[in-house]
């Protein structure tokens, strides 16, 4: 993607509003929940699923969000007890959405603890609700003893005065800088009820030499919709670079781009990014990223929150070094844009796009960016012999698959990618390029030498 492009675009290595994606359950049919709230699943679903996860629009009936999971309907608990889960991680762990008597075994009880910081999880993508404040701690421990007494449909085994218990807000555990290494930090910032925010922050690394990068961890507050690290290009006017330390907004209060924001968004270089709340990436052995001395990083943190109340936007990198001496490849960023997209009303559409290289690309990390339409991202080798292969797939917009390759992807000039992104049609409207969550993207990020 060029610079231009990023101008257009904003850039997101991350999004925001589906959790639990769509699911095939066990063989057989299990029993329905009866009616009313008159058995603990009832409870569950009435009072914590439905206005929690569903009357938002993410897991409501009909959602163009691309979940597919539907938890206000009379088949939610059919779509969650025994259901496998569409997380590559959480699959290949043998996870179940819900594995009756086993909380550890339940994608559920995992996304729900996903707020805290001690609860040694896997990565299995964002907490949720979504966009959220956690639940109450009351309603964790409701959903846990359902899960331990059976997950039953039918019964009435856990005490319903669980559910009143107050919100406990988890607290934010910041990483501590490297030893070896050096930290950039989005500072704490309010994001207002029912609303989206995006800032930028140029802050100095602290590099009085050049350093060689090749680790990048990042951490960062629930509700974000992306964290990205940005330099700029070599020949950026100086009235371009942006004042150092000063946080800048994408939109002004009324909603409208800050031109001086957008213009510096014209000369960026993506350097890293992550779309969950802990990232962590580290480059194969004698291949790193370059950072001049002296370098600052444009740090961008996008946050929504769908919440009645205010949330805080927070976030940092912590960025490892190695010596010069053992490097023997500088890695650089993939960064492949497709920003004529059209989504009609009402269907499912593909979008297709390839991107040819005209010098030898080894590629050793790639990932994807869509938006809450996205229903399937995948990516394809496109010419020589291995012209047509899948080296990437990925079904969940709000948590990508970043998926590291220890044996290149060797690309010769003329040969090159292919995404194919099918999207989920807004049943009211046409949906387009844009750079806010309700609108749509399409992007390759990676790295190669």
């Amino acid at each position: 993607m060029t610079s231009h492009d990023l101008l257009r675009l904003g850039v997101s290595t991350v999004a925001a509003v589906a959790w639990l994606a769509a699911c095939s359950g066990d063989s057989g049919t299990p029993p329905q929940p009866a009616t009313g709230a008159s058995t603990s699943f009832a409870r569950l679903q009435s009072q914590v699923l439905v206005p929690s996860c569903s009357s938002s629009s993410c897991h409501a009936p009909g959602s163009s969000s691309g979940s597919g999971l539907a938890l206000s309907g009379s088949d939610a608990y059919s779509q969650l007890v025994n259901a496998l889960p569409k997380h590559p991680t959480a699959r290949a762990d043998g996870l179940k959405l819900v594995a009756p008597g086993k909380p550890d075994s339940s994608l559920l009880w995992h996304k729900v603890n996903g707020f805290v910081a001690s609860h040694h999880a896997k990565d299995y993508g964002a907490a949720m609700p979504y966009a959220g404040q956690q639940l109450p701690a009351g309603q964790i421990e409701f959903m846990r003893q359902w899960i331990v007494g059976g997950a039953s449909a039918t019964t009435d085994n856990v005490n319903p005065e669980l559910l009143n218990g107050t919100f406990t807000p988890a607290s934010y555990a910041p990483l501590a800088a490297p030893a070896g290494g050096f930290q950039v930090k989005m500072p704490a910032f309010p994001v207002q009820r029912s609303s989206e925010r995006e800032v930028f922050l140029y802050a100095p690394v602290g590099n009085t030499q050049e350093v060689w990068v090749n680790r990048i961890q990042t951490n960062m507050r629930t509700g974000s919709h992306h964290f990205v690290l940005y330099t700029f290009q070599p020949n950026t006017p100086s009235l371009i670079l942006p004042p150092v330390n000063q946080l800048r907004d994408l939109r002004d209060a009324n909603g409208t781009y800050v031109f001086t924001t957008v213009a510096t968004m014209g000369y960026h270089v993506f350097f890293a990014g992550s779309q969950g709340a802990t990232g962590d990436y580290t480059f194969p052995s004698g291949v790193a990223i370059r950072l001049a001395a002296n370098s600052q990083i444009d740090v961008n943190s996008h946050y929504v929150n769908s919440t009645p109340s205010t949330l805080t936007g927070e976030a940092e990198a912590n960025l490892y070094t190695v010596p010069a001496s053992q490097v023997q490849f500088e890695a650089k960023a993939l960064n492949l844009n497709t920003t004529d997209l059209t989504i009609p009303a009402g269907r499912d559409t593909t979008i297709v796009k390839t991107f040819r290289f005209n010098t030898i690309t080894r590629v050793v990390m790639l990932t994807s960016h869509m938006h809450k339409r996205g229903l399937r991202y995948v990516i394809k080798i496109s010419g020589g012999a291995r012209n047509g292969e899948v080296v990437y797939t990925n079904e969940h917009w709000d948590h990508p698959l970043i998926q590291a390759y220890s044996t290149p992807i060797v690309l010769n000039p003329g040969e090159g990618l292919t995404s194919e992104v099918t999207y989920r049609g807004d049943p009211s409207k046409v949906v387009r390029f844009g750079l806010t969550a309700e609108d749509e993207m399409n992007i390759i990020f990676g790295y190669w030498y």
